[in-house]
């Protein structure tokens, strides 16, 4: 991509206040229209949300936009619609113990509820407070307590796939994992033995830094710097890794982007989190310094391969080695096509990858030259994100972002009419988390604190 240095939040500020005007309305627009029980609005096809069979993992984001929406404009109703579906619909999500996904769809509502109450933006009882603490606490455990061995130590958060499959995605649902610890509970197991939250969160992320990121060295010397894989696989006899495999990527030797992005902000926002617990609390799982530093190159590598493999505006195609992507040429020396006729783009993997850039820069330092390339990077790609082709101006369509795509080789995703490749059509995990970046920048313009996911802990 090419990183433009001169732009800054203020800079975006008209494109963000036509883009949370366009938010409310697609927010209303779901509310009016979508039959929520149907089951949880997935993606678009000819722009009306759909949903598609195969976990709910997108429910969270529907109410978590609505808290988004009211942190943005200050718009009360938007507050009240996320507070009374999250108490109608979200339970059974707190209590699921078949999917790896609470990090993304509890947080999302819950923790955003609370964060709201505890910077006195929202006004409740205290019984508000408890109620979301109580959903955050179990969901935390109930997510730590899908769990693995790994021959070697430690161990991951299996995904649904089974006891033998470690996602890269799963790193940012160890958010709620670490919320549920820093609210001070911990996972109950057999003979009433204490199980710490902060220590399985820690054995993911190790997990997941050693083998679903690439790093061209040692055991990877093959390979490129910050490449990612969508699931590793283990032997659940002995739990020792056995090879790198690929669900809605195009092989496990290449890079699903959205995937990447995951790591990306998953790696940022937990260096962020890691510097608000005391060093103590490391001391049994290998100590601060050492679970940093994995942490910190981890996300180096995978910005720098979202960079380096990304065209001019910053918005990637959906696999850096997607199969026809060669017939697209220099594509990395142009701006993203999501029209052309060879391989999609996904837009979502752009919004997701742009939080992980900003968090990264800034917790480098925007004064220092490393610090200010991701935080650029960042703005270069969401500056493209709040503009057309990618922001979604037709008053008719339900979604936000546009070009998101879900599963290409399952061929899930809406051909519009004319086109050949999937396009036009958006995402609940797209939109909300466009949403999140742009409430990112939105509250350093006007000097609020900063967002992050543990904002839900400060009181």
């Amino acid at each position: 991509m090419k990183i433009d240095t001169t732009i800054t939040p203020k800079s975006l500020k008209g494109q963000l206040d036509q883009f949370w005007e366009l938010s409310g309305q697609k927010i209303d627009l779901i509310e009016s229209e979508y039959d929520m029980s149907n089951g949880s609005p997935v993606f678009t096809v000819d722009g009306k949300y759909a949903t598609r069979g195969w976990t709910e993992w997108t429910e969270g984001f529907v109410y978590g936009s609505s808290f988004l929406q009211f942190d943005a404009t200050g718009d009360e109703r938007f507050l009240e619609l996320g507070k009374i579906r999250t108490v109608e619909r979200m339970a059974t999500h707190v209590s699921h113990v078949g999917v790896h996904d609470h990090g993304f769809n509890n947080l999302s509502c819950y923790g955003s509820w609370l964060r709201l109450l505890n910077e006195g933006k929202a006004k409740g009882p205290q019984a508000e407070r408890d109620f979301c603490e109580l959903a955050l606490k179990v969901s935390g455990a109930v997510q730590a307590s899908r769990w693995s061995t790994i021959h070697e130590g430690g161990g991951y958060i299996y995904s649904f796939n089974g006891p033998h499959s470690l996602f890269v995605d799963t790193i940012r649902s160890c958010r709620i994992v670490m919320v549920a610890h820093a609210l001070g509970h911990v996972l109950m197991g057999e003979n009433d033995s204490p199980i710490s939250l902060l220590g399985r969160a820690i054995d993911h992320i190790n997990a997941t830094a050693m083998y679903s990121v690439y790093y061209g060295e040692g055991r990877d010397k093959y390979d490129e710097w910050g490449r990612t894989a969508h699931e590793s696989i283990f032997n659940t006899n002995d739990g020792r890794y056995r090879c790198p495999n690929a669900q809605q990527g195009f092989s496990g030797f290449t890079t699903w982007t959205r995937g990447l992005s995951w790591a990306m902000v998953g790696f940022a926002e937990e260096l962020e989190f890691i510097d608000t617990l005391p060093d103590e609390q490391f001391v049994a799982f290998g100590g601060k310094a050492v679970f940093k530093e994995t942490c910190l190159k981890s996300a180096k590598a995978t910005c720098d391969w979202f960079i380096e493999n990304t065209p001019t505006d910053g918005i990637p195609y959906w696999d850096g080695g997607a199969p026809q992507l060669h017939r697209l040429g220099e594509w990395r020396d142009r701006v993203s096509d999501p029209y052309n006729e060879w391989e999609p783009i996904d837009s979502t993997a752009a919004a997701i990858g742009a939080q992980g850039l900003l968090r990264l820069g800034r917790y480098l330092g925007l004064d220092t030259k490393e610090g200010s390339k991701y935080w650029s990077a960042g703005l270069t790609s969401m500056r493209s994100l709040l503009a057309a082709p990618y922001l979604s101006e037709d008053s008719g369509h339900q979604g936000l972002l546009l070009h998101s795509i879900y599963h290409e080789p399952n061929g899930w995703d809406n051909v519009l009419e004319g086109q050949k490749i999937a396009c036009g059509e958006s995402s609940q995990w797209g939109d909300y988390h466009i949403r999140e970046t742009a409430l990112l920048l939105q509250r350093e313009i006007r000097n609020d604190s900063y967002y992050t996911f543990f904002g839900c802990l400060n009181q």
